[in-house]
């Protein structure tokens, strides 16, 4: 019985199902950081402070959104989980309440990012010249955070339910619409950043309403209640802290690495801007295959099929490794091309070129870590993830000080600041989670 089980599931076939899920995942993956993208090369064309502006005001809008990435991890596993036993209605449940959960997160997230745009871009360390475009851009990109939540949440129960296609669609045609509304907004309305900020925040919420009537759409069909159940989102939140904690471990790693590159000079953070969309785009795409090593895995441990569980371990850790090769060998060699599509100052080229050197070099660190991670959040195991984000992030932040104190300003700078992230605090959390993921308490079998 065993052996034919297995059978199925090992070589090929299994990269075919692995693949199944994260080539959509991919595509709604890569649709984001194309935000992000689009916004820098937009408003770097309005100069070196503008763009400087967008680095650290995107730097507060993803922390205050990224910290509940749990609606869409722990969603996604504890979904797949339900699926794997056979329970859809409570699977249903599970992504309405999550949804629920996003909405009242979003209200207030969205509210304290309106009173403390200010506070939080002199807290980053901005310069009189940058600071005002900063806040202009947190302000208008504010009332799109409610979607954002929501986009996050209904994702994770689709993910769950082994539907990565239809986040993709969606993601595609608000990548799209940000596109179309941020040159209108920036160049047409002659609104400046602020334009940029707008558009982002009118998708985000076209996003958040689409995916939403597509989970209600499902939910109904299956006589699944649409209240709020106190219960239930309470649940939701107490099984995602862990993922929280993991979750500000990072944002505070991407926070001092961003305070360090403002000390750099506006150039260096102006190019920092460029890298760290670039590596956002990359990140994104190797996701994919965590993504598809979540539902898998959160899949298989509801179905108590541990020898399964290892083969996709095994598997999506080797297309990781293996994709994030190729990407860092394409971002190593293209950084003198990437850099002037957002700048046309020569310094500000050079800084992003040579760390875009670095970090492809870099990234098939990342490709193995982003795996791994998926593999673990798939199977719940949040609360050792927390844990080792704490132990990563005590590793790192002497480095990134280190980078303050002794690096010169400009490019050699940052080029060092790059090597201590993407280098230094990935391969910590290499070690952690590698270490995790050899043994077995974490393979927790059933719904």
């Amino acid at each position: 019985m065993s052996g034919r089980r297995r059978g199925p599931e090992t070589g090929r076939a299994l990269d075919r199902r692995i693949f199944a899920l994260a080539w959509p995942a991919l595509g709604a993956l890569v649709a984001e950081p194309l935000f992000v993208l689009v916004d820098s090369a937009v408003v770097g064309r309005l100069g070196t402070p503008e763009l400087a502006g967008l680095t650290l005001a995107s730097t507060v809008l993803v922390t205050l959104v990224a910290i509940f990435v749990f609606l869409a991890y722990a969603t996604t596993a504890a979904v797949a989980r339900r699926i794997g036993a056979g329970d859809e209605k409570g699977a249903l449940a599970l992504g309405i309440d999550g949804v629920w959960l996003a909405l009242i997160l979003g209200v207030a997230i969205s509210a304290l990012a309106l009173a403390l745009a200010p506070s939080a871009v002199a807290l980053l360390g901005a310069s009189d010249v940058v600071a005002p475009h900063a806040i202009a851009y947190v302000r208008w990109s504010a009332p799109g955070i409610p979607g954002m939540l929501v986009v996050l949440a209904a994702t994770g129960a689709l993910r769950g339910l082994q539907d990565t296609r239809t986040p993709f669609v969606v993601a595609v045609a608000g990548a799209i619409t940000n596109a179309v509304l941020c040159v209108t907004f920036v160049y047409g309305f002659g609104m400046g950043i602020a334009g940029s900020g707008l558009s982002t925040a009118v998708a985000q919420i076209g996003m958040g309403l689409t995916l939403g009537v597509v989970l209600v759409r499902g939910a109904r069909a299956r006589g699944v209640s649409l209240r709020p159940h106190p219960g239930g989102i309470l649940a939701n939140f107490r099984s995602g802290l862990p993922l929280l904690v993991r979750t500000l471990t990072l944002r505070a790693a991407i926070m001092v690495t961003v305070v360090v590159a403002t000390s750099l000079g506006d150039n260096a953070l102006a190019a920092h801007q460029i890298v760290n969309a670039m590596w956002n785009l990359v990140a994104f795409v190797l996701d994919a295959l965590a993504i598809a090593a979540q539902a898998l895995i959160g899949h298989g441990l509801g179905a108590g099929d541990r020898e399964r569980v290892r083969a996709i371990t095994r598997r999506t850790l080797w297309w990781g490794t293996l994709a994030g090769a190729g990407i860092g060998a394409l971002v190593a060699a293209g950084g003198w091309l990437i850099a002037p599509l957002f700048t046309p100052d020569p310094a500000v080229r050079r800084a992003a070129a040579l760390a875009l050197l670095i970090t492809g070099l870099l990234t098939p660190i990342a490709g193995w870590v982003f795996v791994l991670d998926g593999v673990l959040i798939g199977a719940g195991d949040g609360r050792y993830l927390a844990w080792a984000g704490v132990i990563t992030l005590i590793a790192y932040v002497p480095l990134a000080l280190a980078v303050r104190a002794w690096a010169p300003e400009g490019a050699v700078g940052l080029a060092w600041l790059w090597l201590s992230f993407a280098g230094g605090f990935m391969l910590a959390r290499a070690l952690t989670t590698g270490l995790r993921a050899r043994g077995t308490r974490w393979m927790v079998l059933g719904a």
